[in-house]
């Protein structure tokens, strides 16, 4: 492995109102106006859940100044391609300089002008909702952000955990497939192509050539391992922590792989 291999923090995080695949469409019970023809048995919107992958860039100073930016820009330099089109969380919790109306609105202009797309903020208290609105941005509100529940009642028993749901793809994952295991491990019997994501919960395992994007232990998880047959991936990630293609150890890439996060470092080791 090489030592000074580059690491870097995103998050992943699925939207959980409504659920993933849930559906929900609007039901034909109101009544409609004559002028309107349409009948009362078709639904005019569908509202769906979708499991979104999402950069977060944590800022750990608090100005941004020549050095900042000049940082920025040497990463987009190096993995060009991992950012591109890709939607990103501003992370404040570390950044009170960042809590100015002036300064937050310089920072978005000047990530937006090197084509990231920043879309939302979190651990950013403080800040206007209405001035974030006009920055076109929203307010991403985390498990840690959120207060505990006042006892207002009796004790009740605690919900059952949720059942682990495995999955298993008995077929190669092409270019531009997602492969989400939201609540366990994944498994691909085949190749994975350039340009195909695998997201998992659990562990990731391929019985094949690893050559998109893996990430396992997407809710944090740091437990969470991925194993291939052979290593080209363009990323892999576990609990948010990733490398890329331009990082990866080419010899790795020659036999069976295990990836694995040792003391918040990606560690990989080939197995056979």
């Amino acid at each position: 492995m090489k030592k000074n291999m580059k690491q870097e923090r995103c998050t992943l995080w699925s939207q959980s109102a409504p659920r993933a695949g849930a559906e929900f469409a609007v039901s034909g019970r109101y009544p409609r106006s004559p002028h309107n023809p349409m009948p009362t048995s078709v639904a005019a919107f569908q509202v769906r859940g979708r499991f979104l992958t999402s950069l977060v860039l944590r800022i750990d100073s608090q100005s941004a100044g020549d050095q900042f930016y000049g940082q920025i820009d040497e990463q987009l330099l190096k993995t060009p391609q991992f950012f591109l089109g890709a939607p990103m969380v501003l992370d404040l919790g570390n950044s009170e300089g960042f809590r100015d109306a002036d300064a937050i609105r310089d920072l978005v202009d000047n990530l937006r002008r090197r084509e990231l797309r920043v879309f939302g903020v979190q651990n950013a208290n403080g800040l206007d909702a209405a001035m974030l609105q006009n920055l076109g941005l929203i307010k991403v509100t985390t498990g840690r952000d959120a207060p505990l529940p006042r006892d207002t009642g009796p004790v009740t028993a605690p919900a059952a955990p949720r059942k682990t749901e495995n999955k298993v793809i008995r077929s190669p994952v092409r270019s531009g497939q997602m492969i989400v295991a939201e609540h366990g491990d994944l498994t691909v019997i085949g190749s994975v192509a350039s340009g195909a994501e695998l997201i998992a919960a659990g562990n990731i395992h391929v019985y094949g050539p690893l050559r998109g994007r893996a990430m396992a232990g997407c809710h944090g998880d740091e437990t969470a391992h991925i194993f291939c047959q052979s290593l080209n991936a363009e990323l892999v990630a576990i609990a948010g922590l990733y490398q890329t293609s331009e990082t990866l150890d080419a010899a790795v890439g020659q036999g069976c792989t295990h990836i694995y996060l040792e003391d918040e470092k990606l560690r990989m080791e080939v197995i056979a």
